[in-house]
């Protein structure tokens, strides 16, 4: 099961990564469109905002998977000590219980955008459950890695923040 949520948050990672790329290429247009031609878009715009979003939340457990968020090892630097996967488990369980906050009420914004079918105010009038969905399946799927994580620390060891020494 760990490594079907591993597989999942690498996809959603590169994913993410090819969204990114994908912002650059429509704003690179954007631009030349707007400056070259005087003919700027009314889709980039609201288009390149929507793949932020679902980039931004899709990546987050791709970056909890290789230990890329912000991490303070100062006192608990030795990863093999029970104190330090003490630790690793707790702040792991912090980001859990956000996450099942940011699920739950994501879940009901986005609900309720269905529900009433609700769109943005610009030229595209685009579903606002396109951008409402985003949160709540990336904080999902942040709070899955998050549990494969803790049960890593205590079968294999706690990660290391260096990609090349990953122990899993």
């Amino acid at each position: 099961m760990i490594k079907i949520i591993d597989q999942v948050s690498e996809a959603t990672g590169k994913l993410a990564a090819w969204m990114f790329f994908l912002v650059g290429v429509f704003i690179t247009y954007e631009v030349f469109m707007r400056y070259v031609f005087t003919a700027p878009t009314i889709w980039v715009d609201e288009t390149v905002r929507i793949m932020q979003i679902w980039a931004t939340f899709l990546g987050s457990a791709f970056a909890l998977k290789y230990r890329q968020m912000i991490i303070i090892d100062v006192a608990f630097r030795d990863p093999h000590t029970n104190i330090r996967k003490i630790v690793e488990t707790f702040s792991l369980l912090v980001i859990l219980m956000f996450c099942a906050v940011a699920t739950g009420y994501g879940f009901e914004l986005w609900l309720k955008a269905t529900l009433k079918g609700h769109t943005t105010d610009s030229f595209l009038g685009t579903p606002k459950w396109l951008t409402h969905a985003s949160i709540w399946v990336g904080f999902g799927l942040l709070a899955v890695q998050g549990i494969a994580e803790i049960i890593k620390v205590w079968t294999v060891g706690v990660a290391t923040t260096d990609l090349s020494e990953q122990t899993h």
